[in-house]
Formats: C-alpha cells, sequence, structure tokens
C-alpha cells in the first residue's frame, strides 16, 4: 500500500507502524525493529502490550504489507507474554522474522517452554534490554540474538555479560541505547555486530489511511472459524460482508508469511488459499487490535458498487467473481484516497483483474468504466454501453444487496463470491 499523507478519509482510519533500523559493524541496515505508535507524530510507545503487538502485526503485515516495511531485510517484533506461551498465535512464519522477548516478561517455566516451542517451529529470538540476574539468563540458550541497552546498563558488569552471553556462540550481540560517540566506540571495542540507536538513526513512523472493518463482522468471522467443524460459506460469508476484512484476508494472502505467491480472483479462493488455521489467527488480532467501526453509509456504498459489477460482469464476458473482487477494490480504493492501480499491485490478483484496475484492460475494464460513469451521474455514457432499463433494474438489485449485507446480523452470503 501507498504511505500516505496523515489525513483520512471520512469512515477510514490511519494505520501506524515504527520502524527504527538496526545496523551492522560496518554501517549496513541489516534489520528493522517495529514499534507501536499510536499517531504520526508519536517519538516512543505509549504501551507495551498485547493490544500494540498486535496492532503492529496486523498494521505491518495487513495494511503497509511486509515488503513494504522492512523489504529483504529482518524484522524485529516485540512479544508479549501472551504470544511466548501460545494464548495468542503468530499469525506469520518464521521466515525473516525475529521475535524479542520483551524484558518486562516474567520468565517462568511457561514462557521457557513457549520459548523452546517457538524456536522448534524455526522462529529466532532476542532476548530485549537484557540484564544478567532478571531471569531472562534462562533464555540464553534459545536466543540468537542479546539486545544490551549501553544508555541504562551498569557498565561496571558489562564485562561479566558479555562473556556469559559469548557462553553461547550461535548469539549476535545488538548494541541498543547508543547515542554518542562513546557508545559507538564501546560496540568496536567489544566487537559487538548489530547496532541501533539514536546516533545512527531515529525510528520512522509510517502511516498509511485504511478502511476500518466493522466489529459485529469480525466477531462473526472469529465465530465461524472457531466453530467444531468451520463452515467455510459461513467464512465466506463473513469476509464478503465487510470490505475491510476482504482486503485484508488478500492482503495476508500475498503476505510472505503466508508462504504462497499464488494468484487469486476470488474471496473463495483467498480464504481456501490462507487456510481456517491462519485466517482464524489473523481474526483474533483484529479483535484484540479493535479497530473503530467503519461508517455504515460508506460499507453500503463499496457493496453496491461490488454486487452490481458482479452482476455486470457476464453481460461483458467476464467472470462474476472477478468483477465482484474488482468493484470492491475500486471502492475501497476511493475510500483510502489512494487508486485503484496502486492497490491492484500490492494484492494477488490474477491477470484480469490486475489489467483492469491498473489500465482498464479487458472486459474488466470495460465494465468498470460503465459502473464508474453511472456513479459519476453520467448516465447518458453508461447507457450508451449498456441497456438503460437493465442497468438501472441492476443497481436496484446492488443497493438492495448491500443493505441486507451490512444490517444483517450473520452476514451475507453470495454463492459465488
Amino acid at each position: 500500500m501507498d504511505i500516505l499523507s496523515p489525513q483520512s478519509q471520512a469512515g477510514t482510519r490511519l494505520a501506524h507502524v515504527g520502524r527504527q533500523p538496526i545496523f551492522d559493524s560496518t554501517g549496513d541496515v541489516v534489520a528493522y525493529e517495529l514499534l507501536f505508535r499510536g499517531s504520526t507524530n508519536a517519538v516512543t510507545a505509549t504501551r507495551r502490550d498485547a493490544y500494540a503487538t498486535s496492532e503492529v502485526i496486523v498494521n505491518t503485515f495487513t495494511e503497509f504489507g511486509i515488503e513494504e516495511v522492512v523489504g529483504d531485510r529482518l524484522c524485529f517484533i516485540n512479544l508479549t507474554r501472551d504470544f511466548l506461551v501460545g494464548d495468542l498465535a503468530l499469525p506469520f512464519g518464521p521466515d525473516n522474522v525475529v521475535l524479542e522477548v520483551l524484558e518486562t516478561v516474567d520468565v517462568c517455566d511457561d514462557v521457557i517452554a513457549g520459548v523452546a516451542a517457538l524456536v522448534e517451529q524455526g522462529y529466532s529470538i532476542a532476548l530485549d534490554d537484557f540484564v544478567w540476574g532478571s531471569g531472562h539468563e534462562r533464555l540464553l540458550s534459545f536466543a540468537s540474538y542479546v539486545k544490551l541497552d549501553l544508555l541504562d546498563l551498569d557498565r561496571s558488569h558489562l564485562d561479566e555479560v558479555v562473556a556469559a552471553c559469548r557462553a553461547y556462540p550461535g548469539i549476535q550481540i545488538v548494541a541498543e541505547g547508543l547515542e554518542t560517540g562513546e557508545h559507538l566506540a564501546l560496540c568496536n571495542s567489544y566487537g559487538f555486530e548489530l547496532r541501533q540507536g539514536y546516533v545512527l538513526s531515529r525510528p520512522q513512523v509510517l502511516t498509511a489511511s485504511s478502511i476500518a472493518p466493522s466489529k459485529l463482522r469480525r466477531l462473526e468471522l472469529l465465530s465461524a472459524l472457531c466453530a467444531a467443524e468451520p463452515d467455510l460459506d459461513r467464512i465466506i460469508s463473513a469476509v464478503v460482508g465487510d470490505p475491510a476484512l476482504t482486503i485484508r484476508v488478500l492482503r495476508a494472502s500475498n503476505s510472505v508469511a503466508a508462504g504462497s505467491t499464488s494468484r487469486v480472483s476470488s474471496v473463495r479462493q483467498a480464504v481456501v488459499l490462507l487456510g481456517v488455521t491462519q485466517i482464524r489467527r489473523w481474526a483474533v488480532l483484529m479483535v484484540v487490535e479493535d479497530i473503530t467501526e467503519a461508517a455504515e453509509s460508506q460499507l453500503i456504498e463499496a457493496l453496491t458498487r461490488a454486487r452490481l459489477c458482479q452482476i455486470l460482469a457476464p453481460k461483458f464476458g467476464a467472470h462474476p467473481d472477478a468483477g465482484f473482487m474488482a468493484g470492491l477494490i475500486t471502492a475501497v480504493a476511493e475510500l483510502l484516497g489512494v487508486s485503484a492501480a496502486s492497490m491492484a499491485h500490492r494484492l494477488p490478483l490474477t491477470a484480469d483483474i490486475e489489467g483492469a484496475l491498473e489500465r482498464g484492460a479487458g472486459p474488466l475494464g470495460q465494465m468498470l468504466r460503465v459502473v464508474g460513469a453511472y456513479q459519476r451521474g453520467d448516465v447518458g455514457q453508461a447507457a450508451a454501453a449498456y441497456e438503460a432499463d437493465n442497468l438501472t433494474r441492476a443497481v436496484m438489485e446492488a443497493m438492495r444487496w448491500a443493505s441486507q449485507a451490512v444490517h444483517s446480523s450473520h452476514g451475507p452470503y453470495c454463492a459465488s463470491s
């Protein structure tokens, strides 16, 4: 997604994530630590709890896209106890991710078992703000990185702490809190592999506009996902009933965390591609994040366009599923104040949908021009390409369907979506 200015459109929210580089001894950026930020101008994190971690994960992977935030570098993500012991599941795989055990976590037997399980799954572990005697030394055998805060660390014990870390050959030391030339000289004298701090680079806050999903729809999706035998149709119903959920499922399916480069042309394909387990994990984090509910009128407008395109698509020789997807993406793009082409570039769409959104190509492109003309009030242009009476009936049907979708207690289900 494009990184936008702090101004959001009505019915949308601003998504933020902080990003601070981690450098190697030669000055190259090798990783980014991802940080919770509550606003574009925030200098520090106002909270470091499960909410903060959930928001960082959801925003990074489903609003910006992990490749937009860190590229091919490592990303360090702070984890609270809830994630370490498995109360909240991680919705991404271990590739290019380092899990930071916050210094505030009480290292008990459950935490040790949870960290051991994460390492067994292939995740790399970092011990944040490491202090000998805090109990975190019990995790050294699992760690790939130890972060030492040179700004606050008692330097009289630095030799002992470094020696304890060096007893584990697989550990790299990350010196953080670097604010002076003296700190950098200390890094060099001890041979610390990685460095982070204001003297090298301050955190940058990335901000993007995103449509706010419906709280009710998220809870419905979570309920469907947690059933003893999840009903695929009910899951798809909850997803297609909320444009924000649809876009997030698409982005998640395109994320490196999903481990797939498959292209999709329908919500059903995206749901099947991700699988119930992965979607359940994202839904849990979305509930934890507790995003503000989107404006009802804007949800209806977005779904009306998607449904209208679904109805009209066969008349232009296109598949109705592809029509729904193309219409929905153009509507959401307008809500976000970005171009449909920029959204298409970040989603795993089939060539016909991508071509229609980026260049107005093919039958879907022609369909979108007709729908766009009608919604701009240029009925004459729309009618010239499609029968006026049939178009009016299709619009009325789409409006009824969209209104029912938003107001339904269980969400709509469109068999072809």
